[in-house]
């Protein structure tokens, strides 16, 4: 069976880190949305010179338009034996486009995975991150740290973002969390939803993960009793 995966979780969660682990600990093809976006863009595919003129303008990309590029790559070829998205659906217009895309490709069901962190452990490392200033990477904040000032993926000088001071840190987890409540409350009654503590070391986050999408897999879909309380953050 296909492992189909929802990887969902606020900024800083670490939810893209353990995304690309597990997919490539899996086998799996990672989906991020603003790599396909980027990619339908640079295709000149006519979603991509849709979506190229509204970012173009300032504005952000609709529904339709992002629901169009994610049913074309999931319809590809080498998404067929199961993958890890990131970043999509964000709204749940999308993801309910996403259930007919996935009763379309008839490869198995959704896991949705949220990552759930404490708001002031978020704080704590979003404003303390840093990113590549050449290729935009985040460094890992436990392990770049110990390499002093360059980006382990191309070298490039390690910085603050302008966007992670401690009010606008706050300010974007609001945001986040009363964007994303609408989202969590259509998945969570769902036998794949399942939620994993994101503050813990990574190890231990990926092997909660691994654990809780294999019971899933499995056909062991109830869940704890306890283990999936979603924990609203504190905003």
């Amino acid at each position: 069976m296909a492992l189909n995966v929802i990887m969902m979780g606020p900024p800083g969660a670490g939810k893209g880190t353990q995304a690309e682990r597990f997919a490539r600990e899996r086998g799996l093809l990672k989906i991020s949305t603003g790599d396909i976006l980027r990619e339908a863009v640079h295709s000149q595919t006519p979603l991509g010179l849709k979506a190229k003129a509204t970012i173009d303008a300032g504005k952000l990309v609709d529904d339709a338009t992002m629901i169009g590029i994610v049913r074309d790559r999931l319809m590809r070829p080498d998404a067929m034996g199961g993958f890890v998205l990131d970043g999509f659906p964000r709204t749940v217009a999308q993801a309910e486009a996403l259930d007919r895309i996935m009763i379309e490709r008839d490869g198995g069901p959704l896991i949705i995975i949220d990552v759930v962190v404490p708001e002031a452990e978020l704080v704590k490392r979003l404003s303390t991150r840093r990113i590549c200033n050449s290729c935009g990477a985040n460094a890992d904040p436990f392990g770049d740290g110990a390499a002093g000032n360059r980006c382990k993926r191309c070298g490039g000088e390690l910085v603050q973002r302008t966007d992670d001071g401690v009010d606008v840190v706050r300010k974007r987890l609001a945001v986040y969390a009363e964007a994303t409540r609408p989202l969590v409350h259509y998945y969570q009654d769902r036998p794949t939803f399942r939620v994993v503590n994101g503050a813990q070391a990574p190890e231990q986050v990926a092997r909660e993960l691994n654990a809780q999408i294999d019971a899933v897999a499995n056909g062991h879909s109830t869940r704890p009793v306890g283990r999936d309380k979603r924990v609203e953050p504190q905003l």
